[in-house]
């Protein structure tokens, strides 16, 4: 049965390959990006293949933009099914810049060199309020369609710095375990509405955000990239396509009495000890 779905972060490109793959199963899509252009770019692509999208401009930490873009997607399918919280991100003023203190640290001087203790609140207040924020906003406004009825859920997504922080994005990591703790709270909250409530893990992905930190320009991997890897047991980065199946399985009926899971997809990442 079709399906109207919300994709937050859609322009991007894991979301958008999620919106495409859904897109192919009948259902509406609408991609919500905080680039008009982006969003449009995507809905076209869907619409061009045959699939029925719009592009809608949102931003995820302003509740107004939300409820406008819910009135857009109402107007065009009628009330929401599910919701896919895509939009996430770090900050560079969030980031150490070595994994570990050391004693000489304290005397470094290089412009642009942090420690722990010149980490800036505000890029750490960016980070945490972009990825929880970012979940919650939007799921107070969308979620509202889905209360009382069947076939309905809230879908997060996670990290893998969740279940394990990554050095240098304490951050990063840190918004990421409060969404997974979020999506286990508001599977039990919303348990008895009809509302699912799951989120994916991702281990590494090559995105633009990430690009230019594990990538060199020649292709090559940085030292930062083959750490990860080393540490990667099936030795590749995921494709945007490897977070497809799972997400076509957790907003199906195949999936009606799974709720507040959040499922690793990392190449062994996660059961991998390094030795």
């Amino acid at each position: 049965m079709s399906k109207t779905i919300v994709l937050t972060g859609a322009g991007g490109v894991l979301c958008s390959t999620l919106a495409v793959a859904l897109s192919k199963q009948g259902h509406n899509i609408a991609v919500l990006d905080l680039r008009k252009e982006a969003a449009d770019k995507v809905a076209e692509t869907i619409n061009n293949s045959g699939g029925s999208a719009i592009g809608v401009e949102a931003n995820v930490l302003e509740k107004e933009s939300l409820v406008a873009s819910k009135q857009a997607v109402n107007d065009a399918f009628g009330k929401v099914d599910i919701l896919i919280n895509g939009a996430g991100g770090n900050h560079p003023l969030g980031t150490t810049s070595n994994p570990f203190f050391e004693m000489e640290d304290l005397k470094n001087k290089t412009e642009g060199f942090k420690t722990f203790f010149d980490l800036d609140p505000k890029g750490i207040e960016f980070t945490f309020n972009l990825n929880f924020l970012g979940t919650l906003i939007p799921t107070q406004v969308y979620a509202e369609d889905m209360v009382g009825r069947e076939g309905c859920s809230v879908l997060n997504i996670s990290s893998m710095n969740a279940f394990t922080p990554l050095t240098k994005i304490p951050a990063y990591s840190g918004a990421k375990a409060a969404v997974s703790n979020f999506t286990q709270w508001l599977a039990v909250h919303f348990s008895k509405v009809g509302i699912r409530v799951n989120a994916l893990a991702p281990g590494f992905f090559l995105t633009d955000q990430n690009r230019t930190l594990l990538t060199n320009e020649d292709g090559s991997l940085t030292q930062r990239g083959q750490q990860i890897i080393d540490q990667t047991p099936m030795n590749r980065y995921g494709e945007p396509e490897d977070l497809v199946g799972t997400t076509l399985w957790l907003c199906s009926e195949g999936a009606a009495f799974v709720t507040g899971v959040v499922v690793p997809i990392d190449g062994g990442f996660a059961a991998y000890s390094g030795v």
